[in-house]
């Protein structure tokens, strides 16, 4: 009898470990060194540290561009509606996009908001050798020849980076449809783009920035948060240190297929709960760029819901949405 105990616990054992070791699959909605990919790298590393040993959750990420995320959210909501393993990484431009109807005819219900893991903040940058050291003397030259500086952003006009710079603009009494914008594919793209001289200027977010500054070649010129930020930007003056009263603040997190079970759902959520409750994850967290915020399952739904219908108000008063 304890033979036959013995060899069903053990049989569980591997089903246990088998299950666990099924991939996951984390999809960055852009290309590579973006936002989207430091969240899916936060969730990689994250369910490494919380896993015990020969219990890890590997996880496979992959780059889905196109659309600035639209192409990977309808591939969940028509191809892969019902993969419990599939995680897609989503960030405040996710939500405007969401709001301004630039995924068609997508809706907030279409998906299973699964866990907010940080926020993000945006920010202003130039390369270390251009002339311009501070976000005034930007903005200056900006107001005097705004077609000369070319500024490359994530999204067309609209998205989120279009509008922290064109708010700070504003405040500078410059129209922002004089401004000499070039769209690109997440922020990824936009720094390859500031390096190689493309554009003179990138507005991004600081999870980015902290990314591509650590060699010296990029100069972050303001954060866009209420105070400095911690960890590789500390030195970085906010816009309102520079008598600029505006602040961007990004969460950043992940979604699934809206068929994926309830007990899937749940499974990832809890997940998340524990992954986020850790001091590890704290540590990682910052190391990423990113700052405190955990939201999950039904209440980060009803932040959604409701952020999405607040960008859609903004966005209607701007005259952003036909």
């Amino acid at each position: 009898m304890n033979s036959v105990i013995n060899w069903i616990a053990a049989l569980s054992a591997c089903v246990t470990l088998g299950a666990h070791a099924a991939p996951v699959h984390c999809i960055a909605p852009a290309k590579p060194g973006g936002g989207m990919a430091v969240t899916c790298k936060l969730v990689q590393k994250g369910l490494q540290l919380q896993s015990p040993a020969g219990q890890e959750h590997p996880v496979k990420i992959s780059y889905l561009p196109g659309g600035i995320g639209a192409v990977a959210w309808n591939s969940i909501v028509t191809q892969r509606r019902a993969e419990a393993d599939t995680l897609v990484a989503f960030s405040g431009g996710s939500l405007m996009n969401l709001a301004q109807g630039k995924y068609g005819d997508a809706d907030v219900d279409n998906v299973r908001w699964v866990a907010a893991l940080g926020v993000d903040y945006g920010m202003i940058a130039v390369r270390s050798d251009s002339p311009y050291k501070t976000l005034p003397e930007l903005l200056d030259a900006l107001k005097k020849n705004p077609s000369k500086i070319t500024i490359g952003a994530a999204g067309t006009v609209g998205s989120q980076d279009w509008l922290k710079i064109s708010r700070l603009a504003k405040l500078k009494q410059i129209d922002p449809k004089n401004l000499r914008f070039v769209a690109l594919e997440g922020g990824g793209e936009a720094f390859t783009a500031l390096r190689a001289g493309h554009v003179q200027v990138v507005s991004g977010d600081a999870s980015e920035a902290t990314l591509h500054s650590l060699d010296g070649e990029i100069r972050v010129l303001a954060v866009l948060s209420e105070q400095r930020l911690q960890g590789a930007l500390a030195n970085v003056p906010t816009a309102r240190e520079q008598g600029m009263d505006v602040s961007w603040p990004i969460i950043r997190g992940v979604y699934m297929g809206p068929q994926v079970s309830d007990a899937d759902y749940k499974r990832w959520v809890g997940t998340f709960d524990k992954m986020m409750a850790t001091p590890e994850f704290d540590q990682l967290r910052a190391r990423n760029g990113l700052y405190p915020f955990a939201l999950s399952g039904d209440k980060l739904t009803a932040y959604i819901k409701k952020t999405v219908e607040d960008y859609r108000k903004q966005s209607d008063q701007l005259g952003l949405i036909r």
